[in-house]
């Protein structure tokens, strides 16, 4: 009996283990096996094809036997159907490799343990949890000077979750300032993105990094992106980053990684905090989605180095740095437990504002001039999301190490109370040791409402064209203000102090004299005071921490 594919007379080559079987022709030619590759199936029967075939469905009609997602295939067989690929699939090279396999077709269901999509295409989850290939989602802009808006070269670009995950490799910036970094994104069944938010970090050798001090990374919402030669992009302001030049001097590099516990789950030490601790400085880096990182800006000396995230314990090391980069450092996982960290906030003289959050900071790296320090991944209560803490509050996963504990830093409308005459408003240090369990803080933070800021920016940086009125909301008991710009490497450059309390109006105008340099962001900060009638003076309300900063733009 003669075999017919497609109405023809065409042989097809049988399929053998290890590879094809010589392609006969004519009427003499062998016919193909039942289960063979090419041969009709029933796709309800698992043993329809042969070992290594998938049943498939065929465009024209009918099931045929075809090879697997990532098989080898021969796409210059003309006798071969789609070089016996399904025809939901491709024969071709993936980008990178020299043989030719069955590529998975755009919308085509995938494995992501062996992401077989063709080019261009990934292996992404849907929101019912399946996976199929659709284009991958990018983020894509440019890092610059800030003071000149010139392109920065060899500049690291990674994006970060919510919790601070790293979520991504580095990317490097090319001569032009650019980058391309794709991001993982659950899909709707049409491949679009779903709602989910990415923050970047940025870094580059004699800059300062990205988000640091008052300046902060504003989410990026990755359902925006464009279809683009099959690739959803991201595109915008917020992808366009400008990163502050440091004042001269000779700077270092430390690189390396964090090595996982399991080798097969790396991303338990991606997005961790790396503090390199000098005896004059502390400067820090953050570690990709494969515990890669480097740490720009060192000066040569000796350094202890320590690495923090929630739910990880890390070694630390100590290391030496000269004029040329220290490369290859690693840093391994411990095998023990973290600790968890509690107490209680009271919130006072707060209508209409219910709930803040906690957070720690790594008291290496903490400034107490302007209270500001680096956050490591995940400590924080809530761990993300809405300020939510309204008396207790818990950080799990908490790490040895020295912190500083930090109630209502971010803008909820409340802050720290100013007056440290009173219990719980003094900053609280703590060390959390190895094998500690938990940590209770014995005592509360007060927190209370904030002096409300008006302009310039209110609610993010805001830039500016000359040097602005600084406006804030009055404090009707005040009897006077207290009025501070700290420029964004944490520097007071200009104050007004003791300024009057303002009757009969809301808002209290102050003009800025301070310098004002292109490319650098500047924060004003505000206290007012009240002096009681048989008591010494004290401050009884401040502007937000994160709020109150604007900047030049370069021309």
């Amino acid at each position: 009996m003669r075999f017919s594919f497609l109405a023809t007379r065409l042989s097809v080559c049988a399929f053998a283990f290890g590879g094809f079987t010589a392609c006969g022709g004519g009427d003499d030619a062998e016919p193909p096996k039942a289960g063979a590759l090419g041969t009709s199936c029933d796709a309800a029967s698992a043993s329809s094809c042969a070992s290594g075939l998938e049943c498939t469905p065929r465009t024209s009609g009918g099931n045929v036997c075809s090879l697997a997602a990532g098989a080898k295939c021969d796409a210059t067989n003309t006798k071969l159907h789609n070089g016996g690929c399904a025809d939901s699939a491709t024969c071709a090279k993936k980008d990178g490799e020299t043989a030719t396999t069955c590529l998975v077709a755009e919308g085509g269901d995938c494995d992501p343990e062996s992401d077989h999509c063709d080019n261009a295409l990934v292996c992404s989850e849907l929101e019912d949890g399946q996976h199929r290939c659709f284009g991958e989602v990018v983020l894509r802009g440019e890092v610059e000077d800030a003071g000149d808006s010139s392109p920065l070269e060899d500049a690291r670009v990674m994006a970060v979750n919510e919790e601070g995950v790293a979520v991504t490799a580095v990317a490097r910036t090319d001569a032009k300032g650019n980058y391309e970094l794709p991001v993982p994104a659950v899909r709707h069944d049409d491949g679009t993105p779903v709602d989910a938010k990415y923050t970047l970090r940025a870094a580059a050798q004699d800059y300062q990094a990205f988000p640091s001090g008052a300046r902060v990374a504003l989410p990026i919402d990755v359902s925006t992106g464009m279809l683009a030669e099959k690739r959803y992009v991201v595109e915008n302001a917020l992808t366009t980053i400008d990163l502050i030049g440091l004042p001269a001097g000779e700077r270092s590099m430390i690189s390396g990684s964090i090595v996982a516990l399991d080798s097969a789950a790396p991303g338990a030490v991606g997005g961790v905090l790396v503090v390199a601790k000098g005896t004059d400085a502390a400067v820090s880096g953050l570690s990709d989605k494969s515990g890669d990182f480097t740490i720009f800006n060192v000066p040569a000396g000796d350094y202890e180095l320590n690495a923090y995230g929630a739910d990880v314990q890390i070694e630390s090391k100590s290391v030496s740095v000269g004029s040329s980069p220290l490369d290859g450092v690693e840093l391994k996982q411990l095998d023990e437990a973290t600790t968890t960290v509690s107490g209680t906030v009271q919130i006072v003289n707060a209508a209409g504002t219910s709930a803040t959050s906690v957070i720690l900071v790594v008291e290496d790296t903490f400034d107490a001039n302007v209270a500001r320090g680096e956050v490591p991944r995940g400590l924080r209560s809530p761990k993300s999301g809405t300020p939510n803490v309204t008396g207790s509050f818990m950080i799990s996963g908490v790490p040895a190490g020295k912190y500083v504990v930090l109630a209502a830093y971010e803008n909820d409308g409340l802050v720290r109370d100013p007056d440290t005459n009173i219990a719980g408003t003094d900053f609280v240090h703590l060390e959390v040791m190895p094998g500690q369990s938990d940590v209770t803080i014995s005592d509360s933070f007060k927190v209370t409402a904030a002096l409300g800021t008006v302009s310039p920016g209110a609610d993010a940086p805001e830039a500016v064209t000359g040097k602005p009125d600084l406006v804030w909301l009055d404090d009707s008991s005040e009897d006077w203000y207290d009025l501070h710009v700290f420029d964004a490497l944490g520097n007071e450059v200009w104050k007004s102090l003791m300024l009057p309390a303002v009757k009969g109006s809301t808002n209290v105008t102050v003009k800025y004299e301070g310098p004002l340099d292109p490319g650098m962001y500047y924060q004003f900060r505000v206290s007012s005071w009240r002096q009681p009638g048989n008591g010494s003076a004290a401050p009884i309300a401040t502007t937000e921490d994160l709020r109150g900063v604007f900047y030049l733009p370069a021309k």
